[in-house]
């Protein structure tokens, strides 16, 4: 694509990072990525996960290879930065979602074993060679139910500053393992400009 262009896509979740490699020259040659109209069109940082395998009652375990993330494994990463405040415990980047839906982080282990009445928990832990989730999935099958875990920092970010006049609409942008973003840091977001110029992003629907 080249300034001026406009890339339509058409209907689907498209499970990958968006950089785009070059910009427009101006608002009035911009680059466009657009959703074809009237089309669903989703961009996702999350991949579905199967072959769970119940500890007991509602409580199932999955353990993934840690190549599985490639070079960015959201369940070793921890939010924090200027201004963040922990509370105690840790938090991380990543999530598990069921139908869509995230379950709450579990500060530790023994949280996520018990039986609550609460929200679903989840807890991750990362060795040298494998991620385990443990998860709560209350009066579910989670191998016959949509499970994602993220996997991604983001699903739209150029991978370097000066990717100006890129115009990004009528997507559905989600799951992405985005940071905590103080204003004295890069300002990395499920989607974001990386200090590009220039860029419209409109029509979204962006969680």
């Amino acid at each position: 694509a080249q300034p001026g262009d406009t890339i339509t896509v058409h209907e689907g979740i498209y499970r990958e990072r968006v950089s785009p490699p070059r910009g427009g020259e101006s608002n009035a040659r911009p680059i466009v990525y657009q959703a074809a109209p009237g089309e669903r069109v989703e961009i996702s940082g999350a991949e579905i996960v199967r072959h769970w395998v119940r500890v007991h009652g509602d409580l199932w375990k999955t353990t993934l290879p840690n190549s599985f993330f490639g070079s960015f494994n959201p369940y070793s990463d921890l939010i924090h930065g200027d201004w963040f405040d922990p509370k105690g415990r840790p938090h991380h980047t990543g999530a598990v979602y069921l139908d869509g839906a995230w379950l709450t982080e579990a500060p530790q282990l023994e949280d996520v074993l018990q039986t609550t009445d609460g929200p679903a928990l989840w807890f991750g832990d990362v060795d040298e060679r494998n991620t385990s989730i443990w998860a709560q999935f209350k009066g579910v099958d989670p191998n016959r139910r949509l499970v994602e875990i993220n996997v991604r920092q983001t699903v739209f970010y150029p991978d370097h500053p000066g990717v100006n006049y890129i115009t990004v609409r009528g997507f559905v942008l989600r799951q992405a393992a985005t940071p905590w973003a103080p204003p004295t840091a890069e300002q990395i977001g499920l989607i974001g400009t990386h200090w590009s110029k220039g860029w419209v992003i409109e029509n979204n629907t962006i969680s």
